[in-house]
């Protein structure tokens, strides 16, 4: 019999029958893994204890103390057993995909009825009978036309659609949970029961088209949640009721400062307070580009389509740009522009205007530049995703030399813009070179050794990803947890040798010949709107009193203190604080709570008793305790407050 060579993570290899499967290899190494093991990894890919393995490989054997493969396992058998007990409550109901997603499982459903908060509580109720029942899962590889054969004698005709589209060399396999069969390549547990029967929740039904193509059928999408154990299930639930308080939408509106509507999907109407949020998070970006060394610029938001041809973005993003069609004066057709979807091309023209020095880097420009990209309606999601944004974008043109300690610089740089924004930590994740990519290996070489020593020389961690970088150069992403644990990539740095070339973009080196520049990608927020909805929610409304669009507002108690009301308003904004006064004829509880709710840090509440004591009362957002303080005082404190941290 033929022998294969199986490695293991502590790099010993042993020699197996070809065929043995990773259930056989645990048992052989104890009786104890045996018993324990739920699945392996085989040569970088995750594998059924039941797969058998021809070919030499490395292989890992995983446990349910791996959190990963565990998770992955209990998900994705949840969704094949809520997928069985719909059909064994609705025998009519026609199965569709069912696949692991962040936290969870969703899967679609054909049914004629649209599910009830009622039929999910039935379905989680039938779903922990399967699981009680501990029955067993196996599976099989099946030929094409047999698989086919099946699924039409059944009438799933969904099943039959997704065998096609199956690539002919690839496995068709079939999963049984118990009696249920569903196509599906796998892995899964061993029995039913090994899925914690306490530990999944369904969450909610939304509509979702066949194949996401809106001409298709409409489905019934049921999500669910699910971890290790109960304790995690709890702390997600209560992140999640959080995470509801927290909602930019419904603080937006709490807060006045946004609205959309459908005249303008994906398009942000700024309020005046959402406005002055918005201004000051960009003067105060403003302010930390120019310190960094940057140029602000600013370039046109429509070009020819000859120049996205030219930079390469017709061909590989045409999709997700919007076009005009404009009718130029003496032309013989209509020319075809675009909205630009990034700033990075016209940082490249600026670049190019006049003879460069290598004396002139690295030069470094910086463009609140506003873009347009076309996603679907369904991506849509108030600030979060939109299609016109502004991002903080900046370039860098350098030499290679250049590339390491211009990277450390951002990494600082960053530091400083996030601490002053409440983020006291970051995540880094280096991305490599992807197996579809242009460039020489040389070059992808030393762009990586320069992104990685610089990344080494600031004694910051990170995470390696292999394989994900851009298809033009590797890259450093940023990543930000919220208040309640939340993970948001927001800031990048990526190495691009591509652009400059396919743009023309060259600079005179010392000697005296011309040569390519490197161009740094670099944002330290992305889209403004994005982060703005990030902070709102990270904050919960309740920012800093310098970032706050509303900062103070003075509320009479009594109509015979609206002067002295005005005159602290009058003060307070000339040194430079948002004030506003509150002399409306309602009770000052009233106007507290009204406030409260809007957000707004600062109550000063005065009456008779303040205007003669020359006071206020004090009362700060989330703080039922009131403070009586000399308006001096409060004056004072409040104007180095509402001062931006880098102005202090």
């Amino acid at each position: 019999m033929a022998q294969i060579s199986l490695t293991f993570p502590d790099g010993n290899a042993r020699d197996f029958a070809a065929g043995i499967t990773p259930a056989e290899v645990a048992a052989d190494i104890s009786t104890s893994l045996g018993k324990k093991a739920i699945s392996a990894t085989v040569d970088g890919d995750h594998w059924d204890l039941a797969w058998p393995i021809d070919t030499d490989a490395s292989i890992a054997i995983h446990t349910m103390k791996d959190d990963a493969p565990a998770l992955e396992l209990i998900r994705h058998d949840l969704a094949h057993i809520m997928a069985r007990a719909v059909q064994e409550i609705w025998p009519d109901v026609k199965v569709t995909i069912g696949p692991v997603i962040e936290h969870g499982w969703y899967y679609d459903f054909d049914r004629q009825e649209p599910f009830t908060p009622e039929d999910l509580g039935a379905i989680e109720a039938k779903m922990k009978e399967i699981i009680n029942a501990r029955d067993p899962i196996r599976t099989e590889v099946w030929a094409r036309e047999r698989a086919l054969q099946h699924y039409r004698d059944n009438g799933e005709d969904y099943k039959v659609e997704l065998v096609e589209a199956i690539p002919g060399n690839d496995p068709i396999r079939m999963y049984w949970h118990g009696d249920w069969q569903d196509l599906c390549r796998g892995p899964h547990l061993q029995h039913t029961g090994q899925v914690p029967a306490d530990a999944f929740k369904l969450m909610s039904v939304a509509g979702a088209y066949w194949r996401g193509d809106s001409n298709r059928a409409m489905l019934q999408r049921i999500y669910g949640v699910a971890f290790k154990n109960r304790d995690d299930l709890k702390k997600h639930l209560t992140m999640l009721e959080e995470a509801a308080k927290r909602d930019h939408r419904r603080l937006g509106r709490e807060m006045n400062l946004y609205h959309m509507q459908e005249e303008a999907p994906g398009q942000i109407f700024w309020h005046p307070n959402g406005w002055t949020l918005y201004v000051t998070l960009q003067d105060f970006m403003r302010r930390q580009q120019r310190a960094g060394g940057y140029q602000e610029i600013n370039t046109p938001q429509v070009l020819n389509r000859t120049f996205w041809e030219k930079s390469g973005h017709w061909e590989n993003y045409g999709d997700h740009m919007f076009v005009v069609e404009v009718e130029e004066e003496h032309a013989k057709e209509k020319a075809i522009n675009a909205l630009k979807p990034m700033n990075c091309p016209c940082h490249v023209q600026v670049f190019n205007q006049g003879i460069r020095s290598y004396r002139e880097l690295p030069l470094r420009l910086a463009e609140f530049g506003s873009c347009s990209r076309y996603e679907p309606s369904g991506a849509l999601h108030g600030l979060m995703r939109v299609r016109g944004f502004t991002q903080d974008d900046g370039h860098i043109f350098c030499t290679a030399e250049q590339i390491e300690s211009e990277c450390v610089r951002f990494v600082n740089y960053l530091d400083g813009v996030y601490r002053d924004l409440g983020f006291e930590t970051f995540d880094i994740k280096f991305a490599t070179r992807p197996e579809k990519r242009v460039g020489a290996d040389e070059v992808w070489d030393h762009a990586e050794t320069a992104l990685e020593n610089a990344v080494k020389a600031t004694g910051r961690p990170y995470e390696l990803e292999p394989g994900d970088g851009a298809f033009y150069g590797p890259k450093l992403d940023f990543y930000l947890t919220d208040a309640i644990g939340r993970v948001w990539q927001c800031g990048t740095f990526q190495v691009d040798p591509n652009l400059p070339e396919r743009l023309g973009a060259e600079y005179v080196g010392d000697d005296g010949s011309k040569h390519r520049p490197f161009m740094l990608h670099r944002a330290c927020l992305g889209s403004f709107e994005r982060f703005l909805g990030i902070l709102i929610e990270n904050h919960a409304g309740r920012f800093p009193l310098w970032l706050a669009p509303r900062q103070v507002v003075v509320a009479a108690i009594t109509s015979d203190s609206d002067a002295q009301v005005e005159a602290i308003v009058e003060t307070l904004c000339d040194a430079g604080v948002r004030a506003e006064a509150d002399i409306r004829n309602e009770k000052i509880n009233y106007k507290i709570r009204e406030h409260s709710v809007a957000k707004v840090p600062v109550i000063l509440a005065i009456g008779q008793r303040e205007v003669d004591e020359g006071t206020a009362t004090v009362r700060r957002l989330g703080n039922k305790a009131t403070e009586t303080v000399p308006l001096e005082t409060i004056i004072k404190d409040l104007t180095a407050e509402a001062t931006p941290p880098d102005l202090r």
